[in-house]
């Protein structure tokens, strides 16, 4: 098969494709707009709260958190854009024109499909390169309540670990294996659930099989005494993984970045089934892009003159609202447990392209 006599005309392709990317991007722009606008005003006056923070601070938070917006929205903007683009040409019968040239609904869509493919291909690019980052340098600026950041912005900060009945806190955990170093420590030694003491420490290191802390002071509850401690072990048998692998947050890492963090969870025995799932999902999310044209393209067919193109363009919405709605229950049950974590990203995708064939074959009909 010619894969080039799938498509309308050179001219009518174009023609489509950039009625559809001008459209979706306007929307998108707009989304962004308002709602970067409304988001300020929950989170400019705890900017400012922060001594020494004024305008260069909530515009360094709108550059960080746009990217966000930008990559939630972007399918609901592909969405809109074709709706739009489709009412539009079956309002000036352009939509008639092409199928009393014999094209095929199929060969109708093929422009936008594949335009949306493109789009697909630059949010994933997107994700990786700038919103990745972006949401974890937001959260790490957001733990310490818009003040200056640490000059590492790798650094897990406030990482809690359980060793038998204590528990132990490091405000900040730098570096990774035998090289990590512990920053403010607070050791809670318990006997069962009943706290004994307070152990506090500004600096531990990896020393054998524990954990050596300087200048440590021990606060006994039972009389109320500080002690100076000077030079101890603790922490005995607490790997250094359990400080780097304690929270990974799938939203702040890229596709490559978050595989590596669930294999070496993997190798540490750690659960890592929610955050298989949100990394199949950094692919399944982009490319739903590709399936709004399918589930927009109800506005496509049917006569306009019918009066029924803005109930074929509510339907279109509808049916792109369900699907994000089933993609944000399905990965809600794979963080659960509930689903396995490829059918969590995947699933959602699978049945509303199916649902998208079945709407398309039954307009064209």
């Amino acid at each position: 098969m010619n894969w080039v006599n799938f498509f309308p005309s050179r001219t009518m392709s174009l023609y489509m494709g950039k009625m559809f990317l001008v459209r979706t991007f306007a929307i998108l722009a707009a989304l962004v707009l308002i709602l970067q606008a409304l988001d300020l005003l929950s989170e400019s006056g705890k900017i400012l709260a922060y001594a020494g923070n004024g305008e260069a601070q909530v515009w360094r938070y709108v550059g960080l958190r746009t990217p966000e917006i930008i990559a939630r929205f972007l399918p609901f903007s592909v969405l809109l854009g074709t709706i739009l683009t489709l009412s539009q040409l079956n309002q000036n019968s352009e939509v008639i024109a092409m199928k009393a040239s014999g094209l095929s609904a199929h060969q109708v869509l093929a422009p936008l499909i594949l335009t949306a493919f493109g789009v697909a291909v630059i949010a994933f690019g997107f994700n990786e390169r700038i919103v990745a980052r972006s949401t974890a340098t937001l959260e790490q600026w957001k733990k310490v309540d818009y003040g200056p950041l640490p000059i590492d912005r790798g650094d897990r900060s406030n990482v809690w670990v359980k060793d038998g009945d204590h528990l132990i806190v490091a405000n900040q955990v730098k570096g990774r294996g035998a090289a990590i170093q512990l920053y403010d420590i607070t050791v809670y030694e318990r006997t069962g659930r009943s706290l004994r003491s307070i152990v506090t420490a500004k600096h531990a290191v990896r020393d054998g099989k524990g954990w050596r802390v300087d200048g440590a002071t021990r606060f006994d509850v039972a009389s109320g005494k500080l002690v100076d401690l000077g030079t101890i072990k603790v922490a005995e048998g607490v790997q250094p993984d359990q400080f780097t692998l304690t929270h990974v947050d799938a939203d702040s890492l890229s596709f490559t970045e978050l595989k590596g963090a669930i294999d070496e969870l993997d190798v540490a025995g750690r659960p890592t089934k929610a955050l298989e799932g949100s990394l199949w999902h950094k692919l399944s999310g982009p490319l739903s892009s590709i399936l709004m044209p399918l589930l927009g393209a109800v506005a496509a067919f049917g006569l306009a003159r019918s009066g029924k193109l803005f109930v074929r363009a509510v339907i279109g919405m509808a049916l792109g609202f369900l699907y994000f709605v089933a993609d944000n229950f399905a990965l809600a049950m794979g963080n659960l447990g509930a689903y396995p974590p490829f059918l969590a990203a995947w699933a959602p995708f699978l049945l509303f392209l199916m649902i998208g064939e079945v709407v398309l074959l039954r307009s064209e009909e």
